[in-house]
């Protein structure tokens, strides 16, 4: 028999993935000229996302920036080290394409983990991170701080598809 608790992790999984989903389909609507439906699942994927966040509070799982930024470091360094690696090995084994965004999500994840080390360490001595300009790679998720690279280096994307992120 299922707890609260149990429920809350479920509902939250399910919500997180809905979000990503809907806004995925989203942009796919729009390439496919359909710019209301577009909106349709934005909004729906906006309500997804507030669904849960909700059920992570109830997880309390929302807690100083200290801790929270402890946890995403966590978060990233098992996803590099311990949940991507064999991903990438068995569909590589399979000749699958799923290996190619494996990959960047390994370099990547390795990125966020120490960008937010960096952001740590700046809480801890009581201050905000020294760079407020953030670049993000649209096609492996890399993260540069301060400026957009030439080239990204994980993936080779060129600078000028960088997103700066507000």
């Amino acid at each position: 028999m299922s707890t609260t608790q149990d429920n809350l992790q479920e509902a939250f999984a399910g919500e997180s993935q809905a979000n990503q989903k809907y806004r995925a389909f989203a942009k796919k609507a729009e390439q496919d000229g359909f710019v209301n439906i577009a909106k349709l699942f934005r909004t729906t994927a906006e309500a997804e996302r507030i669904h849960a966040e909700g059920h992570l509070k109830a997880l309390d799982m929302i807690a100083s920036t200290a801790e929270n930024l402890q946890a995403a470091i966590d978060g990233e360094t098992y996803e590099f080290t311990e949940m991507y690696p064999p991903m990438v090995e068995k569909a590589v084994t399979d000749g699958h394409k799923a290996k190619t965004m494996f990959k960047f999500a390994v370099a990547a994840e390795a990125v966020h983990a120490q960008i937010y080390t960096k952001a740590l360490e700046a809480v801890k001595k009581g201050v905000d991170l020294d760079v407020s300009a953030f670049y993000l790679c649209p096609v492996c998720g890399h993260i540069e701080l301060g400026a957009a690279p030439e080239k990204c280096p994980i993936c080779g994307a060129k600078q000028t598809i960088f997103t700066q992120v507000a």
